[in-house]
This record gives structure tokens, sequence and C-alpha cells, in this order.
């Protein structure tokens, strides 16, 4: 190994420290933003068309804890409301605005392309893809996959197609990796269509509003699965900081660390399908969360992925719990599908994000 290819990996590794010391460190960073994911979750649970107090909200959920500690709530309606409608909907927001950021920092590192989504990379839509078919002809046509399942096969075909159309000469470029994603992502989009002529009128707008993302009709079953999903394959992504770190750098600089690269995107792409595969079976395909929020955080924190993945994914669960609670209260009783919402605010962060590449490139993504 050369010492240039070391200083190099050195370098990758330790950008963007000063800012998080100017920002009071790497813990109260992390510190700020569980604080953050906990007052979201705390809001979405007691705002809506009927407002439960904060002190009622918490007394709640103390109780439901562990009752023998703690005095019933006084209102039973309260009560019903918080524990079993919106409090497993914020909870499950927050894993999967969480799960999203991570993979998007993830891909955008592996594919060293700053566009690059779970959306743009047609994982989202093969996810879809997938779910659509159980939804509309029932688990017998997906080889009697369940929903979850079906939706994870194909976020991971649609991985495996993208990464063999994006190889040129046995390497992929990213260029190559954004163009086959951007045309499986519509030929996904025109199959599930194609579903959706085929299936009941009466089932067509629920799956359609499932398409563009919602988490209306979360139940506590749906948080368990994809909650440790998310949590297990953001901390081993967490783990894959340093091979994540020189791929920045360049392939050539990756490989003389050591990086076996084809076999290192490979594992990443396969956790990160499964991980979208999971979330798209309870939520939908949402979009903008893995793409503006990586941005933001290398902002705040810089490239290092050792800081930026946490932070990501704090970041991203608070954004989402936010974004739904918007979705449900912004044109009350009528629940916005997410995507709307996200997009309200993630298409505006993305032009001027293009505006500020404009005047000088992103660290790391020249």
């Amino acid at each position: 190994m050369t010492s240039s290819a070391q200083d190099t990996g050195r370098q990758t590794e330790t950008t963007a420290a000063p800012v998080v010391r100017r920002r009071g460190g790497q813990v109260a960073v992390l510190a700020g933003l569980v604080a953050a994911v906990l007052v979201s979750i705390l809001l979405a649970t007691g705002l809506g068309p009927v407002m439960v107090p904060v002190r009622d909200t918490v007394q709640v959920v103390l109780y439901k804890i562990s009752s023998d500690w703690f005095a019933p709530p006084g209102d039973p309606v309260f009560a019903y409301i918080v524990w079993e409608f919106r409090l497993p909907r914020a909870l499950l927001g927050a894993v999967v605005g969480g799960g999203l950021a991570a993979v998007g920092v993830v891909l955008q590192a592996v594919v060293r392309n700053p566009l690059a989504d779970p959306y743009l990379l047609g994982v989202s839509s093969g996810a879809s893809f997938g779910a659509v078919l159980v939804l509309v002809l029932g688990a017998s046509a997906a080889a009697g996959l369940g929903l979850s399942s079906a939706a994870f096969a194909g976020a991971l075909i649609a991985t495996l197609l993208v990464y063999m159309l994006a190889q040129r000469g046995g390497r992929v470029t990213p260029f190559r990796l954004i163009l086959a994603g951007v045309s499986l992502a519509y030929l996904f989009q025109a199959l599930y269509g194609l579903l959706l002529l085929r299936a009941n009128p009466h089932d067509v707008q629920g799956v359609l509003i499932w398409l563009f993302g919602s988490l209306g009709s979360t139940a506590w079953s749906d948080v368990g699965i994809p909650a440790a999903a998310v949590v297990a394959g953001t901390l081993y992504l967490t783990t894959q900081a340093r091979p994540l770190n020189s791929l920045l750098a360049g392939e050539e600089t990756a490989v003389a660390l050591g990086l076996d690269v084809g076999r290192f995107r490979i594992r990443m792409l396969v956790v990160t399908s499964l991980m979208v595969g999971v979330m798209v079976a309870v939520s939908g395909a949402i979009a903008f969360v893995g793409l503006i929020i990586p941005h933001l955080c290398r902002m705040l924190v810089g490239s290092d992925h050792r800081r930026l993945l946490p932070v990501a994914a704090l970041t991203g669960a608070v954004f989402l719990v936010l974004m739904d609670l918007a979705a449900r209260t912004v044109m009350s009783p009528t629940e916005l599908p997410l995507s709307i919402v996200t997009a309200v605010f993630g298409v505006p962060f993305f032009i001027w994000l293009l505006r500020q590449r404009e005047v000088g490139r992103e660290a790391r993504f020249g």
C-alpha cells in the first residue's frame, strides 16, 4: 500500500471533523438529534383533530409501558388515540425516515453520484412492483410471498438488474448505474400501472395512496419487523464507514487500500435492497428523504461516514415524522400522500442545492 493512498484514506476519514467540533462535538450532535426525535414523536402523538395534551400523552405511554408503576390515564379516549393510532404511526415514521436517509447516504457513496437514492436507482419502484403484485393479484402471483417478502424480492431484483446493466468491461460506472436505474424505474412503474388497470376499481385508490407513501393504517404489528431490519441494517452500514470513505476518494484509492470494490458494492446493494423492501412494504414509496437528508447532513457534519450515517439516520427520522404530521393535519380530514408533502419541501431544497453546486462543487463528489 502506497503512502499516498494511506494519506488519502486518512484525509477522507477525517473530512469535516472541524465542522463537528465547532458544533460542540459528535456526542452533543447525536444527543441533540435523539432529543429532536423524541420531541417530534411527542408532537406527532399529541397533535391532530383531537388534541392530546403533552402530560396526557406521556402518562399514556408510561402507563402502557409499565402499568404497575404509573397511574392510568385520566381520559380513556386519549389513551386509545395515543396508543392504538398515533404512537405506532409516529414510531414507524421515525424508522422509515431514518432507514431511507441511511440508504441514501450509502447509495450516493457506492455509486459516487450525489443524485443517487432508492427512487432514482429503481429500488423503490422494484419494491413497489413486488408489493402491488401481491396487493392486486394475491400472494399466489408472487410465488406465495407475503407483502414484505415480495417487496424485498422486487427491490433485490431491481438492484441486481441495475448492477448488471451498469457494468462495462467488468466495472460499474456511476453514469451507467444512474441511467440503468432510471430506465428500470420507468419499467417497473409501467408494470405496476398495468396491474392497476386489472385491479378492482374500489381498490385502486387505496393502492395509489400507498404507492405515494402513507402511514395511515399503521398498527403495532407493522412496527416490529421494519424497526429490527432498519436498525440492524443501519448499524451494519455504520460498521462499513471506512470502506465507504475510501470509495469517496476514488476506486483506485479504494483498491490501493485493500478494498474489493466489486464485492463491496454488491454487499452494500443487497443490504440496502433489504432495507428498502421492508420499508416499502409498510409505508409505500416515499420520495426525497433518501436524496435531500444526506446532502443536508453533509453540510452539517461533512462526508466522514462514521459521523454522517448516524446523523443522517436521526435527521431522517425527525424529518419524516414531521412530514407525516403535516400530511394528516394540513388538509384535515383529508390525508395527503407522504411523497406529495416531502416533495413540497424537497424540491425547493434540491433546486437550492443545484444552485450551490454551480458556485462550489460539493466535497468528494467532483
